[in-house]
């Protein structure tokens, strides 16, 4: 199921996105999710992001399992 979302971009990185869309033919929301999609695999390929992720699980699952006493 698709999720919408209201993004705030800067004017000029929303004029370079559409401008980048309409270079590769694609509809600006296709563009974007290309993009998100890119960053979220570089950050999986990051071991500091993937310590810091740990680190935040971690952290969830001690507040999670407190609160479950």
């Amino acid at each position: 199921m698709a999720k919408n979302l209201t993004v705030r971009l800067p004017e000029q990185l929303a004029a370079d996105a559409e401008a980048l869309a309409r270079v590769e033919g694609h509809s600006l929301n296709e563009t974007i999710k290309q993009a998100l999609e890119a960053a979220i695999e570089r950050r999986r390929k990051d071991p500091k992001f993937q310590t810091r992720l740990r680190m935040i699980i971690d952290e969830d699952r001690e507040l999670l399992e407190r609160l479950a006493k």
